[in-house]
């Protein structure tokens, strides 16, 4: 039985990841000749925070120190691009419809690789907070979130399902141990082709909806 919903927040609530794709390239753009592998290796891992992607970008990619200040400066830079878009972005596909169902028949958490404090600010703007029990954010891991959460209620892993949109979500429910939902927006490649673990892939939330309703959510409450 399910008893515990973990979802991430960009690409799985919310339809962000034009506004945060857009926003890198803008940071990024002193360095055209390296665009396109900057944006393709954001876009691999969704679940990773900023931080962790500027530093793998200036080690790997541009091959140059990244001191602090230009860490700060460039975190700042993209915070300044996304915020107030973070605050309107449209939901996913039936985001709505599910919270307010399965909020009111188990305990539903965020985690996200957005800094804590912004995540929390941006789903209270958003009016967001009356849905969870908590809303993780970096610089914990996902993993770490995740065993924080069974931890607080209780459940065991198999009891807990993580719905996310990137190879890094996967990789924190695999470590974690708990059940694992892949969301694929249509026309999407699948990053997800031949990891263990996956037990559906969903276009939308009306579609996890639907994935969930005879054991938790609309089986309980019988909204339509």
């Amino acid at each position: 039985m399910l008893t515990t919903l973990i979802l991430d927040f960009d690409g799985v609530v919310v339809e962000s990841l034009p506004l945060k794709t857009a926003a890198f390239r803008k940071i990024f753009s002193f360095a055209p000749e390296h665009l396109d592998e900057i944006i393709a290796f954001h876009l691999e891992n969704g679940g990773m925070s900023r931080y962790d992607k500027f530093r793998y970008i200036y080690a790997n990619i541009l091959r140059e120190e990244l001191t602090a200040e230009q860490e700060e400066r460039l975190a700042g830079e993209y915070a300044g691009l996304i915020f107030d878009a973070m605050l309107t972005v449209p939901y996913v596909e039936g985001a709505e419809e599910l919270l307010g169902d399965c909020s009111r028949v188990l305990p539903l958490y965020i985690v996200s690789a957005t800094p804590e404090g912004e995540m929390q600010e941006i789903a209270r703007r958003r009016d967001l907070t009356k849905y969870f029990v908590r809303i993780y954010g970096s610089p914990k891991t996902k993993a770490e979130c995740i065993r924080e959460i069974l931890d607080e209620t209780g459940a065991s892993p198999g009891e807990a399902l993580f719905v996310g949109d990137a190879p890094n979500d996967w990789q924190a429910a695999y470590e974690t141990n708990v059940r694992f939902v892949a969301r694929i927006p249509p026309g999407d490649p699948n990053r997800f082709a031949g990891r263990r673990g996956v037990e559906t892939i969903v276009q939308n939330l009306h579609d996890l909806r639907e994935y969930l309703r005879e054991s938790i959510c609309s089986s309980r409450s019988r909204t339509p």
